[in-house]
């Protein structure tokens, strides 16, 4: 008798909500997390974490950006060189520059601060650490950096995914940012 009435409330709810849908053509729909999101922030070791990625975020993210801003930059000014020389010595005028502005700073991340810096740099420029280094320094200098990475457990090779990397994505958002 209880599976019966079951049935017929499941066949009640289940008419109402396609006749609702039928008279509401335009709504949005709404969408519940799964119950392993709301668990999670519930769990005071997820909470540690996150908020550590958050800090780590929040460090390395305007580094990204200008780093972003000066490859723009210096794309464009390469074009308007006229010889390699002048490009060759271009270069190397930045790279002193960006050396002298940033080292200091970079030394002092943590090895998950660069891991995130390095998808993020991805993400901002839409090409890995490692071509970067390939394009502008050249294949010996990107393959040495490559094996000083993975000394400490990084890959210049990595890529930003926004479905895998969705926490840092959201973070990014919550910041205003994009």
């Amino acid at each position: 008798m209880k599976t019966f009435w079951s049935l017929i409330l499941v066949i009640l709810v289940s008419t109402s909500v396609l006749k609702a849908q039928e008279q509401q053509p335009d709504t949005l729909r709404s969408m519940m997390l799964p119950d392993f999101i709301v668990k999670a922030k519930k769990d005071p070791e997820y909470e540690k974490r996150y908020q550590r990625l958050v800090y780590n975020v929040k460090k390395v993210l305007p580094y990204a950006k200008m780093a972003s801003f000066r490859f723009q930059m210096m794309e464009q000014n390469l074009q308007l060189l006229p010889t390699e020389k002048a490009r060759k010595e271009y270069l190397k005028r930045t790279e002193k520059s960006i050396k002298d502005q940033f080292m200091d700073d970079l030394m002092k991340m943590t090895q998950s601060q660069g891991r995130i810096l390095i998808k993020l740099i991805y993400r901002e420029t839409g090409k890995t650490t490692y071509e970067l280094l390939q394009n502008y320094r050249g294949g010996l200098t990107a393959i040495y950096w490559q094996g000083m990475a993975k000394v400490f457990n990084a890959n210049l090779k990595e890529e930003f995914d926004p479905v895998e990397d969705w926490q840092i994505e959201q973070i990014i958002k919550q910041l205003g940012f994009e």
